[in-house]
């Protein structure tokens, strides 16, 4: 039996597909989420942490790490001009533990 060799990449795989790596699209039509950044954090639907590393990532809680390239992302987004062309609502938090669901009824998008 060849478990023990499946163990390790069992947990890295685990791991990986619970992260938030994100990428920014250049065109809309590339993005999976259509994203607008609101100026005060009441009217997001979502507080987004921006992290340093893909490890610090969290599964869905507002905690990003953006990635260079498309095929590194779990999601693509792309941000739009306008708030009504936006499929979510976004405001950038300063730290790490204000990061979070203010609209439970979007959490979809991000799965």
């Amino acid at each position: 039996m060849k478990i023990p060799q499946l163990v390790p990449l069992l947990v890295f795989f685990g791991l990986n597909s619970y992260s938030q790596k994100i990428f920014s699209t250049d065109y809309e039509n590339q993005a999976d989420v259509k994203v607008f950044v609101v100026q005060y954090e009441n009217q997001a639907d979502l507080k987004v942490f921006k992290e340093s590393y893909a490890n610090q990532a969290s599964q869905n809680e507002g905690k990003w790490f953006f990635v260079d390239y498309s095929n590194q992302a779990n999601k693509k987004i792309y941000f739009v001009k306008y708030e009504n062309q936006a499929d979510l609502k976004i405001y950038f938090v300063k730290y790490e533990n204000q990061a979070g669901w203010l609209n439970n009824s979007k959490k979809h998008l991000m799965y």
